[in-house]
């Protein structure tokens, strides 16, 4: 049944993706005649073409849950059910080390939770190491813009879109959340005359640091290549671009993360409360790296439901009117 399922929204999301245009707005498609929830509709993020695009490159690959080699970046799009929609947003960037993307277990599974709690999600498919910096940050600048652009459409606050990234796309989140205004995140596009900054992050498990003991060297070269100029590292040690513009955000990391060590968000969390900027870091003991939203992981299995209590004290669960 699962893989009937899985066939039925890859052939939803190619028929969606061949008829959508620069400007339609996003789109669920028809609930199925078995009974499930309408389908994600999946619309490419450059209709008017991927800037830099290369020519030459292997074809996208999908294996167990996760995409690589990826040239043509999509949102894919979770509705809530109408009589929950509260009018938020969020855009999810899966982790892989800026190698792969985790789309079912950092994807998926959080855009399906976000949906049930009334909040409509985008899931981010973004280009990796094939094209490098600043592939990946333009992605998801644009990601933002084409949802706050289409936000009437959604029944969106324009000023209740926030970004959640794992891993490697925790590192994204947090570079959508610092680096907003940088002329390396346009393209020349209109659409570069909408605001990019997130309303809020949520951070799970995030590579911040680039450099020094905490910094994930895996994610660091795939994202600025094996010999980065020192400007580049800086950059994109996101912690150091901290301001009191990054938006509000909840940080979630385990004690027993061996992969990215749980320095990383104690550093964001650091800069930001330097920065006055209102953030919540919930460190949970047990829990490997990648976890998702594993059971039996102690307390941090739980960690949804912190995520929502934070969301809902901000106000962004309540339906609009």
């Amino acid at each position: 049944m699962h893989t009937t399922r899985r066939r039925m929204l890859k052939q939803v999301g190619a028929a969606m993706l061949a008829a959508s245009t620069s400007g339609a707005a996003l789109s669920a498609a028809p609930a199925s005649a078995e009974g499930w929830p309408p389908a994600p509709a999946t619309i490419p993020l450059w209709p008017e073409g991927v800037p830099g695009a290369r020519a030459g490159l292997e074809p996208e690959r999908y294996v167990d849950g996760r995409i690589s080699r990826v040239s043509e970046p999509t949102l894919t799009v979770y509705l809530p059910a109408v009589d929950r929609a509260n009018g938020s947003a969020v855009v999810i960037c899966p982790g892989g080390g800026y190698e792969r993307l985790a789309i079912e277990r950092e994807g998926e599974q959080y855009a399906r939770w976000l949906a049930g709690l009334g909040v409509t999600a985008f899931v981010l498919k973004y280009r990796m190491r094939e094209f490098g910096h600043p592939a990946p940050l333009q992605d998801v600048l644009r990601a933002v813009r084409l949802v706050r652009s289409q936000a009437a459409q959604y029944k969106l606050r324009p000023e209740g879109i926030g970004v959640m990234g794992s891993s490697a796309g925790g590192h994204l989140a947090a570079s959508a959340g610092t680096l907003f205004d940088h002329p390396l995140g346009r393209t020349g596009a209109p659409l570069d005359a909408v605001s990019a900054r997130p309303d809020f992050l949520v951070l799970m498990y995030p590579v911040i640091a680039l450099e020094g003991p905490a910094a994930h060297m895996g994610s660091r070269n795939a994202l600025l290549g094996a010999s980065p100029s020192a400007a580049d590292v800086e950059l994109m040690s996101v912690a150091r671009q901290v301001t009191a513009r990054t938006p509000p955000t909840l940080l979630i990391h385990t004690q027993a993360d061996a992969a990215v060590p749980v320095e990383n968000s104690i550093l964001f969390y650091q800069a930001l409360t330097r920065a006055k900027v209102p953030a919540e870091m919930y460190v949970f003991e047990h829990g490997e790296h990648g976890m998702g939203m594993r059971p039996n992981l102690g307390t941090a299995s739980a960690w949804p439901r912190r995520a929502e209590e934070w969301l809902q004290a901000r106000g962004l669960l309540d339906r609009t009117k």
